[in-house]
This record gives C-alpha cells, structure tokens and sequence, in this order.
C-alpha cells in the first residue's frame, strides 16, 4: 500500500498527516479511550451508592443491584481497555511503517546522492529510533481526548459531593501544568542537541569502519579512534543531560499528582470526620482520587511523548526535504537526441562524444568535482549540448550518464545478480563486461563462479576485486556517458595496462571519461585535460602534455625514470592475458598490497 505523500512543512504538520492517513482508526482509539477512562470514574460512584443506598439501611436488594451494576462496569471497562490497546497497536504500527516507507522511498529517490547528503547512520537512527519516537507519540490521540473528559467527569462528581473539593480539583491540574511546561520545553531541546551529536557520532564510526584498513596502513587508527572516544564522552555528557531533565519530568510527573491527590484525600478525611460527608461519600472520594491518577499521568507522559515526537519529527521532515540533484526549471527539458558534447564551465573541460578522455589533478578531490558536475550530483553550469544539465529531466540525465567511483555500494546476493543491477544481461554480455574489467580471476576464484554469494559492500572480496566489480558492473551498464573516478587505482600495474587496453575497446564509440594520473591509462585515451587549481591547464594527448608539461610530467611519472610508459602498457597486455589465465587473482594481490592498496578499505 503506497502511504501518500506526507505533509513535510513542518514537524507538527508531519505528525497530523500520520494522523489524517488513519482517520477512522485515530476516531475509533480516541472513542474507546474516552468510554474506558470515563468508565473508570464510575464504580466509585457506583460503590458510594452501594454503601449509603443499600449497606447502610440494610436493603439488600439495592445492594445487589449496584453491586451488579459495579460488576459491569468493570467488565465494560476490562473489554474497552482491551479494544483501545489493540486499536492504538494498531496506529502505532500504521504510523511507524508509514514513515518507513517514506523514508525508504526519499532515500531510494535520492539514490546517488544520499551518501552526499545524508551519512548511513543517519539514516538508520531515522529508521530505528525516530520512528519508534513518533509511532508512540501518536497514542497521544487515544487517551488525550479521554483525560480531559474524564478529569471533567470527575469534577462534576466531586462537584456533588462537595464543591471545595471540586475547586481543588480544577486548579490542582493546571498548577501541574504550569510546572512541567518549562521542563517539557527544555527537554525537548536538550533531545535535539543528543539527536545531532549522535548522528554526527554515527556516521563517524561509519568513517572509521569503512577505511579501518586504510587507517591500519597509514598509522590513523590510533589518531581517529581518540577522535572517536572524544566524541562518545561529549556524547554522554549530553545523554547525562537529557537523562537529568528527564528524571526531573518523571519525577515531578509521578510526585506531584500524588501529593495533589494526597491533599484531596486529606480534606475528604476531614469533612468525613466533621460529618460534612457521608461513609459512602468518603469511599467514592478516595476512589475518584485514585482515578484521577490515570488522567494526570496522561497530561504528563503525553507532553513528554508530544515533545519527543516532535524531536524526531524534525529529523524525518529534514531528511524527506532534501533533493536527488540541483534544478532550476519547473518543468524540466529533454535531453540532446544524439550523443553530444558535455561541457563544464568551471574547469574549461569539454567533453567530445564518442571519445576517451582523461582528467588528470594533483588533488583527486578536483577532479572528482568534475565528474560530479557532469553528473550532475552537485550544483554547476555545466551544459550538454548547450541545454544547461539541471535544467534536464533528471531520469533522462540517470538514464544516460552513469558516475561510477570506487564507493558505490554493492549489495548483497549473487555475484550475477550485482553485476547485472535492475537489468538483465545474457552470459556473453556478462562475460564481455568481466572480461574488460580484467575480473575473470574474480569469477574463477569464488566457489560457484558467477553463482557465488558476494557479502554487502563486498566484504568477502578484496579490495581489487571490489573496484573490477565495480567496473564491470558500470560497463554493463553501457551507459551512453561513463564518468569513472580512479576505475583503476587499487591493482597493479600489469593489470592496470590490460584494463586500459581492454576499456578502450569495450568503450569504443562511446563517450568515456576518467580521472586518474597512471600513465598506463592516460596512453589509452584520446584527449587528456591537466588541472591546476581546478582549471585546465593544458590539453592534448598524454605524449603531447609529457613533452610540453613538466608539471604534468613530474605528476604522472612513476619510479621508473621515463615518464613515458606506453610503451609498457603496450607491453604488458599479453602478459596479463597469459596471468590471467594461469594464475587466478595473483595480480589483484600484488594490486592490494601495492601503491593503492589505500582503496581496499573505502
């Protein structure tokens, strides 16, 4: 069942939708609510009469009748609690999976993007605690309205009885009110502050787990697990605050009432002892005092609930607020009909149709902002012939342009089954995809070959295997633009030239770019782009920039002493086609322990 489009305006507005998407189920919790807490203020009065009516004269007839009567209402009132507590069940689950599912639809929405704006343990406290937080909040709906009615009710009763206790009564819990407000208010934002630290703590860990290997490589682990502990103890601190607020609400939660109650008591007793009241009278006193327990906790525990509710509303409302990519029309254009060229302004890079160019930075991080822009995961001028990228329909620009990196996530199931994606290839395009992506040794080395169980994110591979997954999985794709951020930076060199040679050929016809700085895949491509500063700097062939470009030079080179290695790369294709066929995942081990292993742990 779809669950509608949810009211994101605000945190109450969120909170109403969930409300409005259940409407006769909310009518009939709030009904049997108030019938239950309404019935609870009757067996004191049914008791009272009992007593002065039947016990005291002796007519036991009378006596029978309300004893029968309180022995109903008691059945009524068992069979009405239970049907509200199924109902509210109910409501709680409607409203917990119904945010699910929006959650899950937003961040299926923002696929790419998510990791960009949001980090996973984000998402999963989202998932988890605020939707639990708000599912109870919604109970509120059930017993509110009955509270009122039956503090109401018992008022009245009090009110024949005696009218002093009844002013007692209606002042007694507003005065309550009045001192748990301030308190409410400060817990609610004491929670907020808890919220984002302890997102901001999660997705840290998340950082750490992910590269744990990368950090045990460089000397990290140390620097970032006390970065870590810091982080857990300002964390706890802020739990010890939000957990002094919340003894303070429950306290006063639980003793003012008893001590509001206590006083009714007290003056009841001493009417009693004046002879202002009768014995039948005092009974049903103490028991609409006990009754009247019910219907205050409810005004606290409900706040209490309201103000957490509302927390976590905010949370899910920011995150279902949030945009897959950056637009600027309201009605987007279509796309260019043939292959065309796709340009960003920002660098100068112009990207031709049917080409293989590379994109070649100092820093990673410039030129990997390039294919963001191309891609458009990140706000830019960017243009595809001439039609600015966010004015474009977003499905068309997923459809025809594909960012692969090394961090794309890769799911669980077979290996078949991750290589494919939502489509479904035959075996020789398989087969075509894997050889390209030098991944045969990957197939060959798993019990089952393609049939084989891979774990989520490719945890039983390593990291060479995870990146020519990754590749091929982007050349099955076949997109008609393919924007690889380092396709081959955590293998080695004989497999890195064999992955040059062979994307080439499965990409020929097809527009290609990469970032990287190995010579091996630089030879290969038609048109390579320096950036200096996250400018162009010089453009041209690798052997053009190598002789014109000492800056480029230095870069590129390897400890070879020629900055030129094409022709290893011509060289040592052969020889990783006869590896790959003898000696399964012998160059991906090289490749992991090599000059990059940095990528096994990203």
């Amino acid at each position: 069942m779809a669950p509608g489009t949810p009211d994101c305006r605000s945190a109450g507005r969120y909170l109403l939708w969930l409300v409005r998407s259940q409407r006769g189920r909310i009518a009939a919790g709030a009904v049997l609510g108030t019938a239950w807490m309404v019935c609870l203020t009757l067996p004191p009065y049914f008791l009272s009469r009992a007593i002065d009516d039947g016990l005291g004269p002796g007519r036991w007839s009378v006596l029978a009748g309300w004893s029968a009567a309180l022995l109903g209402v008691g059945g009524l009132t068992a069979w009405l609690a239970i049907m509200r507590h199924r109902t509210m069940t109910r409501v709680r689950m409607d409203g917990a999976f119904r945010t699910v599912q929006v959650v899950v639809l937003q961040a299926t929405r923002l696929g790419a993007a998510l990791p960009r704006q949001v980090t996973a343990g984000e998402v999963v406290t989202i998932g988890f605690t605020d939707v639990i937080t708000i599912a109870d909040a919604l109970t509120v709906t059930s017993l509110g309205v009955g509270a009122f009615l039956s503090y109401a009710v018992v008022a009245a009763l009090l009110l024949a009885v005696s009218p002093a206790l009844a002013a007692v009564v209606l002042l007694g819990v507003p005065l309550l009110v009045v001192v748990l407000g301030p308190l409410l208010g400060r817990l609610r934002s004491a929670e907020t502050a808890y919220r984002v630290r302890q997102g901001d703590l999660a997705a840290r860990f998340g950082d750490i787990a992910g590269g744990l290997r990368v950090l045990n490589g460089v000397g990290g682990k140390e620097v970032y697990a006390d970065r870590y502990r810091r982080g857990s103890q300002e964390l706890r601190e802020q739990g010890y605050r939000v957990g002094a607020v919340t003894s303070w609400v429950q306290a006063l939660g639980v003793g003012l009432p008893t001590l509001f109650l206590g006083a009714v008591t007290w003056l009841a007793a001493r009417m009693a002892a004046q002879g202002d009241l009768t014995a039948g009278d005092l009974v049903a006193v103490y028991g609409y005092a006990a009754v009247l327990v019910v219907p205050v906790s409810i005004f606290v525990d409900g706040g209490y609930e309201l103000s957490r509710g509302l927390v976590a509303g905010r949370r899910v409302v920011r995150f279902l607020a949030m945009e897959p990519g950056p637009t600027s029309r309201a009605e987007p254009l279509d796309g260019p009909e043939s292959p065309s060229v796709l340009r960003d302004p920002v660098p100068g890079v112009e990207i031709a149709p049917g080409r293989l160019t590379a994109l070649v930075s100092d820093r990673s991080a410039e030129s990997a902002a390039v294919l963001d822009r191309l891609g458009r995961f990140s706000e830019s001028a960017a243009t595809w012939d001439g039609i600015r990228l966010d004015d474009i329909d977003l499905t068309q620009v997923r459809e025809r342009i594909l960012v692969a990196d090394n961090e794309a996530d890769l799911f669980a199931g077979t290996l078949r089954d991750v290589l494919a994606g939502r489509g479904d290839p035959d075996d020789e395009a398989v087969g075509r995809a894997v050889h390209a992506a030098m991944a045969e040794d990957v197939v060959r080395g798993l019990p089952d070959g393609l049939g084989s169980h891979v774990d989520a994110q490719g945890r039983n591979l390593s990291g060479g295997q995870r990146q020519r997954v990754r590749l091929a999985r982007a050349l099955l794709a076949d997109p008609e633009i393919l924007l690889a951020a380092e396709p081959t930076s955590a293998v080695d060199a004989h497999t890195e030239a064999n992955i040059a040679t062979r994307l080439r050929t499965a990409r020929a016809g097809r527009t290609t770019v990469v970032t990287t700085t190995s010579p091996l895949v630089l030879t290969q491509a038609d048109t390579v782009y320096y950036l200096v500063d996250g400018s162009v700097a010089a453009a041209g062939c690798h052997r053009e920039l190598l002789r014109d470009q000492p800056g480029y030079r230095l870069l590129v080179s390897r400890d070879t002493g020629d900055g030129d290695d094409s022709g290893h790369a011509e060289g040592s294709d052969d020889a990783g086609d006869g590896d790959d066929s003898g000696r399964p995942g012998g160059s991906d081990e090289t490749g992991d322990g090599g000059h990059t292993g940095g990528w096994d742990g990203a």
